[in-house]
């Protein structure tokens, strides 16, 4: 998730689309996310699953610190 520019079309894991809004790297990026109303925010990296390029998904790679995260995440959010 590192190389995605301003501008790439993502695939959430949700299944929402956005739009990656900075040349960031880390584990949030600024995103317009399509939902059930279009917002602007931070974004978690390893909630990224598809980058659309010329029409097409490619599926992402995640950092280890960003793999590390969601693990962190899972297990405090499953209960």
């Amino acid at each position: 998730t590192n190389d995605l520019k301003r501008g790439s079309r993502v695939m959430l894991a949700n299944g929402w689309e956005a739009d990656i809004m900075d040349n960031m790297k880390g584990n949030t990026r600024m995103a317009r996310v399509y939902g059930f109303e279009t917002e602007i925010g931070s974004i978690y990296a390893h909630d990224i699953i598809a980058v659309r390029i010329a029409e097409e998904w490619h599926d992402i790679e995640h950092t280890k610190d960003q793999d590390k995260l969601r693990g962190q995440l899972d297990k405090i959010f499953s209960v």
